[in-house]
């Protein structure tokens, strides 16, 4: 009983604790993570020293690395790692050697023998896969090309611990049987195959159509819970990574029709058990050691960050990555991971590092673990510097255009930046319809491929203006930006309507929260992913209980209508309109503005012969927060009326002239 006792005496202790530092820490902005560390520095050993079991933490951390990174698995599937290919193999290899090579080297230089040297090595080279995703989740960025780059690279680290451990024995100098050796690998890699083949094919989702037959909500939880632990415990046993085996879970289950029901089911789980890992890390700091040598501490600590972006960043540069997308990578894997600590204590049997060297370590991989979500905030900002620097052609890559693509012929056309499902689409589309377009992707391997289809696409990052010149941004009517890189969209928003103040941009956003403040940088149209898909339900609700479809219309515009008020005032009738003009480039859609001394102002439309004399078309009126749509003869224009007018240009600026001279004569008596 009293160790029960003492059991949630700690718990409470850490989520009280928790709770006032994510509190104060939500007043100035300070990201959960970063609060969860703090709060076990806190009640750590070498804080306040509130918590007598760590282990118990310790062990409830393991289980908040399992759930997020079994989650994160769910949202990624197998087809989605196959053409991340390259990047797990190559970019993995080059992080990885270079990062051992690099740091072996410099601590060889500072005078450690060969094997510390290159145990060091392993130590570094590790990132936290754990910190780096959990941020990307909560930025909304899972999706983007530098998280999908970092899960890459990250993925190979985790495939490299098996070996880094087997080959320790051989750096400490005793023998080393290698036929035994890489015959256990072989075996543990081979067995995690079969696991995976025969559980994705064949016993996995026979098991889910049965239990999911049963319509029990708790045994639809139990068996995701059982076959997520059962998995981690199979790659664990036979030398992989919890997190490893987590993941791999996740991708399992992904494969099957339930997978959106299971990702709900265990998020609750996942954001409990995550937060004791990152205050497990937090109890790992030892402010002392910072404190007595803050030179030696600090010193390491950029020197480990700016080794470890560099190298990564020069990775993803080598499999022809945007500038940008390979300085956000390099950022996200510039901390040392979690598993560094597993190498430790394998390495403690053979003498590697002394206990104060050891605790050197842990001191700064834990700080730049604690820098990471800080790191990963500021890295649109640290990119857009970088990018702009006078680098070489051969690193500004995706920031310059490719030599052979022009667009300069194109007048009036469609620029799509992103070639996900919804850039796909809406190229399709265009394509049907005839509308002139233009596709800008980040992913290379998409933009060679569709290039060999005919499409007429090229690789650049659109956040920088020399892409979007080359797009024909200045000549373009319609920019539609679909990536899954929010802080990227913000910046083409910005960057395309300073360059096209008439150019009209619709951007996709996963979130209500954005609207406001893309319609603030430039949007016309934003189009939440969200919101949208909760239309898509009514609609579907709706026919299938055979309701009209003008009741259906009806319904959804209302609603839309309502929801999107709350965020913004009304687009003005000249955005919507000018759309007609779109397929009709001879004519141009205006707003002209009554004043009181105008020479139509009190008279009719009729009397006006606006048609007749001038050849225009009055399509609508905006009279305070009224709009009149396609006025009769009768309507009487009034001072202070915005008239939306279509005709062709030179129809336009003689109409124009009426409207804004002043005079009591009605034009055309």
């Amino acid at each position: 009983m009293i160790a029960v006792d003492a059991f949630l005496f700690d718990i409470l202790i850490v989520i009280g604790l928790s709770t006032l530092v994510l509190f104060l820490g939500n007043k100035f902005r300070v990201p959960g993570i970063v609060g969860f560390i703090l709060a076990g520095m806190l009640a750590g050993p070498y804080g306040l020293g509130l918590i007598e079991d760590q282990e118990v933490i310790r062990f409830l951390s393991e289980i908040g690395v399992i759930f997020l990174l079994f989650s994160i698995g769910m949202q990624f599937s197998f087809r989605t790692l196959y053409h991340m290919k390259k990047i797990v193999l190559l970019g993995g290899a080059l992080q990885v050697g270079l990062t051992v090579i690099a740091a072996a080297a410099l601590a060889y230089g500072l005078g450690f023998p060969l094997p510390t040297a290159v145990f060091l090595g392993f130590l570094i080279c590790h990132s936290s896969t754990t910190i780096t995703l959990r941020v990307f989740q909560d930025r909304g960025e899972l999706d983007s090309p530098h998280s999908r780059t970092t899960l890459g690279i990250s993925l190979f680290q985790d495939l490299m611990s098996v070996p880094m451990i087997l080959v320790l024995p051989v750096l400490s100098g005793q023998e080393m049987h290698p036929g035994k050796y890489a015959f256990s690998l072989e075996i543990a890699l081979v067995a995690a195959l079969v696991i995976v083949l025969v559980l994705l094919f064949y016993l996995l989702p026979r098991l889910m159509d049965t239990i999911t037959r049963t319509r029990s909500q708790e045994l639809f939880l139990l068996t995701i819970l059982f076959v997520c632990l059962a998995i981690t415990w199979i790659t664990s046993s036979i030398g992989l990574s919890l997190a490893l085996g987590a993941f791999l879970a996740g991708l399992l289950l992904a494969e099957t029709p339930y997978f959106h029901q299971a990702f709900a089911s265990i998020m609750p789980f996942r954001d409990i058990f995550t937060s004791f890992f990152f205050i497990s890390i937090g109890m790992l700091l030892n402010a002392h050691i910072l404190l007595t040598t803050p030179l030696l501490i600090l010193g390491l600590i950029a020197g480990a960050i700016t080794l470890k972006a560099t190298i990564a960043a020069l990775s993803s540069l080598a499999l022809r990555q945007s500038l940008r997308t390979s300085v956000l990578a390099g950022l996200a894997l510039a901390n040392i991971g979690e598993f560094s600590f597993v190498l430790i204590l394998a390495g403690m049997e053979f003498s590697f590092l002394s206990e104060s060297s050891i605790q050197v370590f842990l001191t700064v991989a834990v700080w730049t673990m604690a820098i990471s979500p800080f790191l990963i905030s500021a890295g649109p900002r640290i990119s857009d510097r970088v990018c702009a620097l006078p680098l070489p052609k051969s690193i500004r890559v995706g920031s310059e255009p490719q030599p052979g693509l022009t667009s300069l012929s194109l007048r009036d056309h469609l620029i799509i930046v992103g070639f996900g499902p919804n850039g796909r689409n809406l190229a399709q589309v265009a394509e049907m319809e005839g509308i002139p377009y233009i596709i800008i992707d980040m992913n290379p391997d998409t933009v060679a491929e569709e290039r060999k289809k005919g499409q007429p696409i090229f690789f650049g990052d659109a956040a920088n203006p020399s892409i979007l010149h080359h797009a024909g941004i200045e000549h373009a009517r319609i920019l539609a930006i679909v990536t899954n890189d929010p802080f990227s969209s913000r910046t083409i928003t910005a960057t395309a309507r300073k360059t096209n103040p008439s150019i009209h941009i619709l951007i996709r956003t996963r979130f209500l929260r954005d609207i406001d403040q893309l319609r603030k940088i430039g949007a016309d149209e934003v189009i939440v992913d969200e919101f949208e898909t909760s239309i898509e339900l009514i609609s579907r609700v709706m026919r299938k209980y055979l309701a009209p479809r003008m009741a259906i219309d009806r319904v959804t515009s209302r609603i839309r209508s309502d929801m999107y008020k709350l965020f913004r005032q009304p687009a003005p009738v000249q955005g919507v309109l000018s759309e007609i003009a779109i397929r009709i480039p001879q004519v141009e859609v205006q707003t002209l503005e009554v004043i009181p001394a105008s020479r139509v102002n009190g008279k009719d439309l009729r009397e006006l012969k606006v048609r007749t004399e001038y050849g225009v078309s009055i399509l609508a009126v905006e009279r305070g927060d009224e709009i009149i749509a396609n006025p009769d003869g009768e309507f009487r224009v009034q001072a202070g009326d915005r008239l939306v007018v279509i005709g062709k240009p030179e129809q336009l600026a003689s109409f124009a002239e009426v409207v804004e001279a002043e005079g009591a004569g009605a034009p055309g008596a």
